[in-house]
């Protein structure tokens, strides 16, 4: 049975319960051999680190995005629309509290460090820094890269962490997931002196990370960018994923039919409008009648309510959509944010000419951008949707282009292998 961590261990206890951690990192780095005093999670950690060539003596953690790359970083990715959520919760009570937030992508790099001014500088001696890469194959045991590897939250104490450089430190970390799909986007890291490892610090992770999945989860639902002023005061259509679309604001707050949401689409596609011809090839490869288009039209303009419904052409007033939002996102060059806004295919359960097209244009205008964009972020994040879990061209180039030192790439090479044997 290994040594208790920090968070359970008595205030009064805790220099001893120290040295002894202390020892026995000794004797790994010196034997490499592991007692059983160690914790199992930790233990191998150590041993999963050591075969990545991290040297616990030497080794620091490598800062790989320049200012520009982190700010673009910082931009596409999804947890940016989140931080306020954790400055709100968690930085300005670490800050009182001399501790730092660090969160960072789903391959280890952190992306943002905040908290106390005078322990930002200290940490930053040895580069735990914005920017640079926390994984356990470039940094050793550490609660983010440890988090990242294991899929769960973890707390490192002192000396469980395998770099020399790091062994004064404590953390607590937590993956924070996609709501929609359940990949992981990134970490959420609480990082202090000794004293720091608490269960109410892993706790207090646990809690932010629930709010932000929480504000992910109502940014999905609400159908627009808040942050868009362009789209203010519209009403919002939402048809990704989804087998019936819901629109929603102008005072309308309702899911469709399945047939008033194949109309409603494609009209929103339409400025100029689209006669009942028109609509009807669009609708049905069968010989669909004008006049049978038009009895729906008039349903759906009850439907609508104060939503104006024009005719000759039949058209809509602008609307906003999450398949747009997604274009908008691809044509931004924002491959995470889009990859992150498309929830899944549009209308799936429809058959209508028109909206096939729409759905596998979005298919390949995502899949082709991410293949051409070679990020490795995005390409995972995409590669863990169902709409990408068989595709062996992203898994591929996935493979090719993650960094070294990524916790994901045994699963991905081994996903890679089973696709491989699959299609032969």
């Amino acid at each position: 049975m290994g040594l208790q961590t920090g968070a359970t261990v008595p205030a009064r206890d805790r220099p001893r319960h120290g040295r002894g951690l202390a020892r026995l990192h000794d004797d790994f780095v010196s034997s490499g051999a592991v007692d059983e005093g160690v914790r199992a999670v930790v233990s191998e950690s150590w041993q999963r680190s050591v075969r990545s060539g991290v040297d616990p003596e030497r080794t620091l953690a490598p800062v790989r995005l320049t200012s520009d790359d982190l700010a673009l970083a910082r931009q596409a990715h999804p947890l940016a629309r989140a931080l306020p959520v954790v400055r709100h919760l968690l930085v300005e009570a670490a800050a009182d509290a001399g501790l730092l937030v660090a969160i960072s992508d789903a391959a280890g790099q952190l992306l943002w460090v905040e908290g106390d001014h005078a322990l930002r500088s200290r940490a930053e001696a040895m580069h735990f820094l914005p920017g640079a890469d926390w994984s356990e194959a470039s940094a050793g045991t550490n609660a983010p890269g440890t988090a990242l590897a294991l899929g769960r939250p973890v707390q490192i104490v002192g000396a469980e962490h395998l770099l020399r450089a790091v062994t004064p430190w404590s953390c607590s970390a937590a993956p924070i997931r996609d709501p929609a799909h359940g990949t992981i986007l990134g970490v959420l890291d609480l990082t202090g002196g000794p004293h720091s490892a608490t269960p109410q610090t892993l706790a207090l992770v646990r809690a932010t990370v629930a709010a932000v999945e929480a504000e992910l989860r109502l940014q999905q639902l609400s159908l627009g960018d808040p942050t868009r002023q362009a789209s203010a005061g519209r009403p919002q259509l939402a048809v990704l994923g989804r087998r019936q679309a819901m629109l929603h604001g102008a005072g309308i707050d309702q899911v469709l039919s399945l047939r008033h949401s194949e109309i409603v689409l494609l009209l929103s596609q339409h400025p100029d409008g689209l006669s009942s011809a028109e609509l009807a090839v669009e609708l049905s490869d069968d010989d669909l009648a004008p006049v049978t288009v038009r009895a729906e039209l008039s349903r759906l303009r009850l439907a609508l309510g104060p939503l104006e419904l024009s005719s000759k052409p039949y058209r809509l007033p602008p609307l906003v959509t999450d398949l747009g939002d997604v274009w908008a996102e691809l044509e931004a060059g924002r491959l995470s944010a889009a990859v992150a806004r498309y929830r899944g295919p549009v209308l799936p359960a429809s058959h209508a000419p028109g909206v096939v097209r729409l759905r596998d244009d979005l298919h390949r205008g995502v899949r082709g951008r991410l293949l051409a964009g070679g990020d490795p972020d995005a390409l995972l994040a995409f590669a863990d949707t169902p709409f990408g879990r068989d595709d062996l061209a992203v898994w591929s180039l996935a493979a090719a282009t993650m960094p070294p030192s990524s916790p994901r790439r045994p699963e991905v090479h081994q996903h890679l292998h089973a696709l491989d044997r699959a299609l032969r």
